[in-house]
């Protein structure tokens, strides 16, 4: 969910770190936005096209897109950028070294915590997603932020390093405090995606139905 530093006392094990955390959220938003564009170019294929198999198939991914959308993408994405950028103003050492600076540019900075954001809000403003129930939803966010956490936790029994700085700063009563609290946020940013979404769509939804009633003298 955001970079690790690599520790001077594990070379090796710190630079699978910064390859290994920095990529996690672009592995989801590139999962997540190949399937919107194999989403789109099977809609086009199947377009006038009478095959139920392939109308099948079609809502199959529509509905895996909208999944990964609700329970990774959003939340996730969110979640990274408000995290990462909320740290780095207060400390940048307990987040993103100053060190890194000399291996990672600005622009690289920006395109894996900055970027993320603009392009989610865009894919929920163009696209319609139909989220899962609510228990569903936050059935899977959870069982994600649990199952990242204790990959975190794995890496760190192995390695002796956490990846992330901050933990380091944290005793363990602190640390159970920290991962409870994150898991909380990322399910809070999950109910703010689909109170979000709702919003918009059942807002687009009524101005087009008010431009269909006629007008009356």
């Amino acid at each position: 969910m955001g970079t690790c530093v690599q520790p001077a006392s594990c070379q090796r094990s710190g630079l699978v770190c910064v390859h290994m955390c920095s990529s996690s959220v672009q592995v989801i938003q590139a999962v997540f936005f190949g399937i919107c564009v194999l989403t789109d170019l099977s809609s086009l294929l199947t377009k006038g096209n009478d095959s139920q198999e392939q109308e099948r198939q079609l809502k199959k991914l529509i509905s895996l897109r909208d999944w990964v959308m609700a329970v990774l993408a959003f939340p996730v994405g969110v979640f990274v950028v408000t995290m990462f950028w909320s740290i780095y103003i207060y400390d940048r050492e307990l987040v993103y070294p100053k060190l890194l600076d000399n291996f990672i540019p600005a622009w690289l900075n920006h395109g894996m915590h900055t970027t993320v954001l603009p392009f989610v809000l865009i894919e929920m403003r163009t696209t319609h997603h139909q989220y899962p129930s609510r228990s569903c939803g936050l059935a899977a966010v959870c069982t994600f932020a649990v199952g990242y956490i204790l990959w975190v936790c794995w890496i760190h029994h192995v390695t002796g390093v956490w990846v992330y700085p901050l933990l380091e700063h944290l005793s363990p009563g602190v640390k159970i405090i920290f991962f409870a609290a994150v898991t909380i946020i990322i399910n809070v940013f999950y109910l703010v995606g689909e109170v979000l979404n709702n919003y918009i769509w059942d807002t687009q939804k009524c101005i087009e139905e008010g431009k269909e009633k006629p007008k009356l003298d």
